[in-house]
């Protein structure tokens, strides 16, 4: 399958022009007969779908956003910031690039699924049931799209087959109906028994939309509707084709060995190629990670980070560790994470600074500070470099140990600092997903697929449905198993007095699990959260607290995207989405 997506889909690129709601590209119908006059060449075609969903993941799409740097877990680089994610910084208006990209990204998706959708059936050397399956996997692929679409932009037009280019002229159809339109297409994606539950890792099919998907993405649009006993059907049913919680750690679920174990429903396929690996060792990783160096586009929010838990499962404090740190100011408390054996110089800077030097140990400082990501969540570790400790990268062609010390000193002579594109401050650098050592010889060479849905998701999922019909032992019950496998202690029978109080474990726990994976802006839109937790108080931050940016809440219009004003332009039955006019 990652062979087929690379190579048919490039082909299928050449076979059919982008779909581009501006410029109108004209329906060829001397192209379609020829596409669906065989096999090989609808297959193409089949594969051009699946196409738009790895554009996200790509190394070649340094552009593309991250949808995880929206959410609370990560934030961009001071420079992307400003340029890329001014969304955050309540200035964007609704000309900006990156509203209209997506909006054509995604309907190049719909257009695409819509072609194999309609014409898939008069291919005349391909067998009913490949036909069937193909036109299966095109309806999840256009439910997956229109569920983006949706959650964005909050009611978009539905277009359910490709017209001529005078015809793309309707309304915005209501958030509702396009969740109703993604429910049909999942039923009619669910109705073809020839559909497989599973795929093996080994089969040559695996990386296709399978039933365990299609559940996944309908009970996603159940919850969305808070239709929970539906969605709640869709989840278990996935159990029983066979999915289930990778049983080794954490850290190895995101290891290439493994990206196709039981754990994974549906993901991005990637390969070790040029340009055809995972965008993340390129927008995650330290300068030295691997060959072609690292961007640092992304840091891991000090937020985020302080919130995992003990590996107990009490609530972590620095308090506990160095008492009266939450008193302080955050410039006077840097003084903690300081390396042992300052220069003199070293000192005179953290002193201007603001750092407390009275409370420096010219000896055991890292040592202290090492004490508070002792005994966490092994999730924090596996996802994040934390202070003084090491990721070893391969840019020199040798594995090396690199270490996240304050200040830092050199990165190309022993004891081997990591180094960052933000060298004068000190944030938590991102290890989940980025190439270590020399596994792979160039930072876009990393061939780990990128989990879309997983069975983790799915258990937390089930939790939550199950606490919004007031089953909070149940709930309780999926969300251990998830804590169980993760090597933190689970949740205490009778320890949550509320549903209220439960909802809000539930987010936690899905935030730790899934962060940096790009799925999470879209739940905490869901959940309602998003504005509160990320524009609160909240920003990049130097690991001791000291803000770098902060957010600024654009007003409630921010909890969807304007419609594109060049789209709009082609279109004046598109009615702006409220406060964007």
């Amino acid at each position: 399958m990652k062979t087929k997506i690379i190579y048919i889909a490039a082909f299928a690129a050449l076979l059919f022009p982008a779909c581009d709601f501006l410029d109108r590209y004209p329906y060829d119908e001397v192209t379609s007969k020829t596409v669906y006059s065989q096999a090989t060449l609808a297959e193409a075609a089949v594969m051009g779908v699946y196409s738009n969903i790895k554009s996200d993941f790509n190394s070649t799409s340094l552009s593309s956003l991250n949808w995880d740097a929206f959410s609370t877990v990560m934030d961009a680089y001071e420079a992307a910031y400003y340029s890329d994610y001014q969304y955050l910084s309540g200035v964007i208006q609704p000309d900006d690039a990156s509203f209209l990209n997506y909006w054509k990204r995604f309907y190049e998706g719909v257009y695409r699924a819509n072609d194999v959708i309609a014409n898939i059936g008069q291919v005349p050397d391909m067998s009913e049931e490949t036909k069937a399956v193909r036109k299966a996997e095109c309806l999840a692929l256009r439910a997956y799209f229109y569920y983006r679409l949706n959650v964005l932009w909050g009611g978009v037009p539905i277009y359910l087959e490709n017209l001529a280019p005078e015809e793309y002229t309707k309304g915005r159809s209501s958030e509702y109906d396009v969740w109703q339109s993604i429910i049909r297409d999942c039923t009619d994606a669910l109705s073809v028994e020839a559909l497989p539950g599973k795929y093996a890792q080994s089969d040559a099919d695996y990386g296709r939309v399978t039933k365990g998907m299609v559940y996944m993405l309908r009970a996603k649009a159940y919850m969305w509707l808070k239709e929970w006993k539906s969605a709640e059907n869709d989840l278990l049913e996935i159990g029983k084709l066979g999915y289930g919680l990778f049983q080794g750690d954490y850290a190895d679920l995101f290891k290439e060995a493994n990206e196709g174990c039981e754990e994974m429903i549906f993901s991005a396929q990637m390969r070790e190629e040029a340009s055809q690996g995972n965008v993340f060792t390129r927008t995650y990783g330290f300068f030295h990670v691997a060959g072609g160096g690292g961007n640092n586009t992304f840091f891991a929010n000090t937020n985020f980070v302080e919130s995992y838990q003990n590996a107990d499962g009490t609530d972590f404090s620095y308090d506990d560790i160095i008492p009266g740190y939450s008193e302080m100011s955050p410039r006077a408390r840097s003084v903690y994470f300081l390396r042992d054996g300052l220069t003199a110089t070293e000192k005179e800077k953290m002193e201007e600074y603001g750092a407390d030097m009275s409370k420096y140990l010219a000896d055991g400082n890292e040592a202290r500070i090492l004490q508070a990501f002792e005994n966490r969540d092994p999730r924090l570790a596996a996802s994040v470099i934390t202070p003084y400790s090491s990721h070893s990268g391969g840019f020199t062609g040798t594995a090396i140990d690199y270490t996240l010390r304050w200040p830092f000193r050199d990165s190309n002579n022993s004891p081997y600092d990591l180094e960052t594109k933000s060298n004068d401050k000190y944030l938590y650098n991102i290890r989940k997903f980025v190439t270590v050592g020399v596994e792979y010889t160039n930072s876009t060479y990393n061939p780990v697929d990128c989990p879309i849905y997983r069975y983790a998701d799915v258990l937390l999922s089930l939790a939550e449905c199950a606490n919004e019909q007031d089953d909070i032992s149940g709930a309780i019950g999926y969300v251990n198993q998830v804590r169980s496998r993760a090597g933190v202690a689970g949740i205490p029978a009778g320890s949550v007095a509320s549903k209220e109080e439960m909802r809000e474990r539930i987010i936690d726990e899905k935030r730790w699990e899934l962060a940096f994976e790009e799925q999470l802006y879209f739940e905490e839109l869901r959940w309602g959260v998003w504005k509160d937790d990320k524009f609160t108080e909240n920003g990049l931050f130097e690991i001791w607290g000291e803000p770098v940016y902060s957010y600024n809440w654009g007003g409630d219009k921010y909890l969807h995207w304007p419609i594109p004003s060049k789209e709009k332009e082609m279109n004046t039955n598109l009615v702006q989405n409220d406060g964007w006019n």
